[in-house]
């Protein structure tokens, strides 16, 4: 029963990481034609309604003064930093080089949960933590050329990125996950609007414009909820590194339609990135399970 818990979760996990990589991309498509701000807000826009009419359905509206706690506003503006961050890289970079760098999400939160809520990490993982952010480095190109602004963006992304998941472990767990998600996305129309001017204006769009911003909002929510689904069919330490097939789609679409070209240094930094974060989720299992068996003993507490 638990192999076909774990067999839906690594499913959804996949189509997960399918749907954030195919948003992404579409998102990168648009980049030419209109700023960070006003893709923010159009596909903002579109998400906010889509995710605003799940929550009503599902009766997990609640008082918007919920932004005033510390840690949710604190999420809310973590969120919209790793999206400016990251829309701003996806017009300049890669999709495969973008999305590789984001692959250190785990071990950048791994990094905070012991920084920050103190959280247990033995020597193993901490030189896993090390390994995998060597391997973003020579995803950004070691020398004056490798570390533009762009590339940079994305580690920006990441660090905000980490920061939101660790905000969201100190949330109640009585505030519906989808009131969260939102405010979120109505905090990251607002910004986008209030960003339009200051990057350029306001844009002509056309209807496919709108029809690939709308698809990427669409995109973006069946992904959200996808994660939710793996994470509570499987095992996390089996369902967890099928995050990694997000690189399969963002090399897949780079080179079919952007016309890109992994080379030996993404190709070798995603290598390590991956083999960092499978041997940090496999040490974070173990260590799980030895705690679980020593509650379990005769005579422990409970």
């Amino acid at each position: 029963m638990q192999s076909t818990a774990n067999f839906r979760g690594a499913i959804f996990m996949c189509l997960a990481m399918a749907g954030f990589t195919c948003n992404d991309a579409l998102v990168k498509s648009v980049t030419g034609v209109m700023n960070a701000g006003q893709i923010m807000l159009v596909r903002g826009f579109f998400t906010s309604v889509l995710v605003l009419l799940l929550a009503r359905h599902f009766g997990a509206l609640r008082s918007f003064k919920l932004i005033l706690t510390p840690v949710v506003a604190l999420r809310i503006a973590a969120e919209v930093g790793a999206s400016i961050a990251y829309i701003y890289a996806l017009g300049q970079i890669p999709l495969a080089n973008a999305s590789a760098i984001l692959q250190a999400l785990p071990l950048a939160v791994t990094l905070g949960a012991a920084l920050f809520l103190s959280e247990p990490v033995g020597w193993r993982r901490w030189l896993a933590i090390l390994t995998g952010f060597a391997g973003v480095l020579l995803v950004l190109r070691p020398g004056p050329e490798g570390f533009t602004a762009a590339a940079l963006s994305v580690v920006a992304s990441v660090v905000f990125a980490a920061i939101r998941d660790l905000c969201t472990r100190r949330i109640d767990v009585a505030v519906p996950s989808l009131f969260i998600s939102v405010i979120t996305a109505t905090a990251i129309t607002l910004t986008g609007a209030v960003m339009i001017i200051p990057l350029g204006g306001w844009q002509p769009m056309s209807w496919a414009s709108i029809g690939v911003l709308a698809g990427a909002s669409l995109l973006l929510l069946v992904g959200y909820q996808c994660i939710v689904l793996a994470m509570r069919n499987g095992e996390i330490a089996i369902v967890a590194p099928f995050r990694y097939t997000s690189l399969i789609w963002s090399i897949g679409i780079g080179i079919l339609f952007f016309s890109e070209e992994p080379d030996i240094w993404m190709v070798t930094g995603v290598a390590i990135i991956m083999g960092s974060g499978l041997y940090t989720f496999a040490r974070e299992n173990k260590r799980r399970a030895a705690a679980v068996a020593q509650q379990s003993e005769p005579g422990s507490p409970k």
